[in-house]
């Protein structure tokens, strides 16, 4: 397994200086934000080359604004466009995974059943151009009240039938409602690509890795049972009184738990 870090949380203003900062900090991946000209595509695809540095997966950006579930279908059609972009994106950074939220759970507005039958044909739609480029689309649990188990986010997987369509999984975010080492056990093949970040169950904060109440060697366990050796890719700010400091925490915590 290599370790990862979102292009964001990097220290830096340019491109060139986020991924020679990534290589600085000793990260394999940078995962990047949807990019919307084709200039921008090749100049992060330069600043990542010239520094030794791969882009795993692009975090696609419509799906909060323009979610999937939503009952309008003009809403639902810019976020099959913005996933799109994502594409053309990850199409060319050499990414093969895309990050979906794929629905959001809201009261009067979107239930639990139309989250589930209003998303699950827009995802559908995406299918054939996402297979013909090679690239995946990950599925990413967040708390947006939605597939709060394993075996039901393995059905909403396997119901598109399509290697092409499986899970981000987010370690720190399933720690309001889960085990991790659980989920990763029971998600097995549908795995595409992991993030990383510290939560404390106990007052239900976000912190850093090593302080977290993430049983490390449990959920590395259950990644080495499964066969995950792709990224995992770092999603916090880190502990430290600069952005170096910050950076040098979330790089050496990785560390410690991919050694675990």
């Amino acid at each position: 397994m290599r370790k990862g870090i979102y292009y964001s949380l990097l220290p830096g203003e340019t491109p060139e200086e986020k991924f020679a900062a990534a290589a600085r900090f000793g990260f394999a991946g940078v995962e990047i934000p949807t990019l919307g000209s084709a200039s921008e595509r090749s100049r992060y695809l330069e600043a990542a080359s010239a520094n030794g540095i791969k882009i795993p997966s692009v975090m696609n950006q419509a799906h909060w604004a323009s979610p999937m579930s939503d009952p309008d279908p003009a809403v639902r059609a810019k976020s099959v466009e913005g996933m799109m972009t994502s594409l053309e994106t990850a199409s060319a950074v050499g990414a093969d995974t895309v990050l979906l939220v794929p629905a959001v759970v809201k009261p009067q507005v979107c239930t639990y059943q139309e989250a589930w039958d209003r998303s699950c044909p827009e995802i559908a739609k995406l299918i054939p151009e996402y297979a013909a480029r090679k690239v995946g689309i990950g599925i990413e649990n967040v708390w947006n009240k939605f597939l709060l188990s394993p075996l039901e986010f393995n059905r909403y997987v396997d119901d598109f039938n399509s290697p092409w369509v499986g899970a981000y999984f987010d370690v720190g975010n399933i720690m309001a409602y889960g085990y991790p080492e659980q989920w990763i056990v029971s998600l097995g093949h549908r795995l595409r690509k992991v993030h990383v970040k510290g939560f404390k169950v106990e007052d239900r904060t976000w912190c850093s890795l090593l302080a977290s109440s993430i049983d490390w060697a449990a959920v590395m366990s259950a990644f080495r049972q499964v066969g995950y050796d792709d990224i995992i890719t770092g999603e916090l700010k880190g502990d430290g009184d600069t952005h170096d400091a910050r950076m040098i925490n979330i790089s050496t915590d990785m560390d410690k738990i991919l050694a675990m």
